[in-house]
């Protein structure tokens, strides 16, 4: 199988010119940090882990450090990442004080008998399995004390696309050499969110799904929207009714647009390499790393494609 990974930066309703090039860096980096452990002969859990906690770290995104802030200007994050292979899955939710969200929802799957934990036992959870904690100031930017200032001074109301500016949730999907999917999705949420809201991005079926027999897909967007209409899992629904990608996700996304006026996009890969990564918001970065070549894209019709080394 060649490999494949696939990588999305959040559904936005636009990207200022300055960013774009610091959001392009990022979301090619990924890629490539994932398509790299899949080439080196790790799993596709390992590449989607990878590529997540490269954009987590990166303050250009909304998910790790560069998380957008709740009302009180604090950070809480959540994530979740799955093993096709098995079903095996780990999440974690309002999460505060941690660097990488998605390193910690693998220790959920992979270290405790559970799925998902959630504020603070999550936070127990991650001392006890010996990650740093990092001083809540490290995780925010001027930008995001920016973006809720603006929200706290406009009209207040959650809109169902993004503020302007902000790039949403972040997320990875991969096939690795020995036909296992994987996915992984991380986010801050949304500017000006109630304290403990939780989105659609820990939850398996909206934020994302991973079955070897069919695909895997990472979600973005209004949360709120994802998760009525369980997104990943709708999407995966019409793989298995023998639908393409492409018209998979058309169907699905469309959906969430005509019955609840939810915008969104994902990123999504065939058990057998196929991959899409579609969009209603005006733009949603992402990257794909196949055959040694990577394909990046921002807004609509401008993918570039250049030649990894």
């Amino acid at each position: 199988m060649n490999p494949v990974v696939l990588v999305h930066g959040g559904g936005a309703s636009s990207i200022s010119q300055d960013r774009k090039e610091r959001v392009r860096q990022g979301i090619s980096k990924a890629a490539t940090g994932g398509y790299n452990v899949l080439k080196e002969g790790g799993s596709a859990v390992d590449a989607v882990e990878e590529a997540v906690t490269i954009l987590e770290n990166d303050p250009e995104f909304n998910a790790g450090c560069g998380s957008v802030l709740n009302t009180e200007g604090d950070v809480e994050m959540d994530a979740s990442i799955m093993d096709g292979k098995d079903l095996s899955t780990g999440a974690v939710s309002a999460v505060r004080n941690i660097a990488n969200p998605v390193k910690l929802a693998r220790l959920v799957m992979e270290k405790t008998p559970h799925c998902f934990l959630t504020g603070e036992g999550a936070g127990k959870f991650a001392a006890e399995m010996g990650i740093p904690e990092v001083a809540m100031e490290e995780l925010i930017t001027e930008r995001s004390k920016k973006q809720l200032e603006k929200e706290k001074h406009g009209n207040g109301a959650q809109r169902s696309d993004y503020p302007k500016n902000s790039a949403g949730t972040v997320g990875a999907v991969a096939l690795d050499s020995k036909g296992n999917v994987a996915y992984a999705t991380s986010t801050g949420g949304i500017v000006n969110k109630m304290v403990g809201r939780v989105g659609d991005s820990p939850c398996v079926g909206s934020g994302g799904y991973a079955d070897n027999n069919i695909g895997a897909i990472s979600t973005t967007g209004h949360g709120e929207s994802i998760l009525k209409v369980n997104l990943a899992r709708l999407t995966l629904f019409h793989m298995e009714q023998g639908k393409t990608v492409e018209e998979a996700a058309d169907l699905s996304l469309g959906y969430m647009k005509s019955k609840i006026k939810g915008l969104g996009g994902l990123i999504l890969i065939s058990k057998t390499g196929d991959w899409v990564a579609k969009w209603t918001s005006t733009s949603m970065p992402w990257a794909a790393a196949k055959d040694n070549k990577l394909y990046v894209g921002l807004d609509l019709g401008d993918t570039t494609i250049t030649d990894l080394p």
